[in-house]
């Protein structure tokens, strides 16, 4: 595809890996360019991904080889409504640093999917402008989606003043 030959051209090193299988494209990018990489993508006339239509992240403590590094993956699914194509970019996160750019500067509807992304694995989002919870209470302790939260894990009880 044109968006992986483009990106391995404009960023050399810092594009870490790059797929492509049945009409998939992915590839994989430095933490320290993720933004810079992703507003690249967006801004090329080439590329033109106007569309974030999704970002989450994996958890791989409980994949082989377990102890992966780094742990968590932030995904980005992006989409060109002019060129009507896709790419995957996927951007490696350590457990001990937990963090990446924020990119709704880039994509303002990512603001949403960022504050879940923090809520459900603990992953921050430098520069976002309201990185709090959002699907669980303030007072939840832990982020659910990690694979070692324990399924059995109680949490306080809080009690609303009405």
């Amino acid at each position: 595809m044109l968006a992986l030959e483009r990106l391995k051209e404009r960023f050399g090193p810092a594009v870490l890996h790059t797929a492509s299988a049945h009409g998939n494209e992915m590839a994989t990018v430095e933490r320290a360019r993720s933004k810079e990489i992703l507003a690249f993508l967006r801004d090329d006339a080439e590329t033109a991904f106007d569309f974030l239509s999704d970002l989450t992240a994996v958890d791989y403590v409980a994949y082989p080889p377990a102890g992966r590094e780094p742990r968590f993956e932030v995904v980005y699914q992006l989409y060109s409504t002019s060129k009507q194509h896709r790419l995957r970019v996927k951007v490696g996160v350590p457990e001990d640093h937990a963090e990446v750019a924020s990119v709704t500067e880039l994509w303002p509807g990512a603001g949403w999917l960022e504050r879940e992304v923090w809520d459900l694995y603990g992953i921050k989002f430098a520069g976002h402008p309201d990185l709090r919870r959002i699907l669980m209470y303030d007072e939840f302790v832990g982020h659910p989606l990690r694979k070692d939260y324990p399924k059995e894990k109680r949490q306080p009880l809080v009690r609303r003043s009405t």
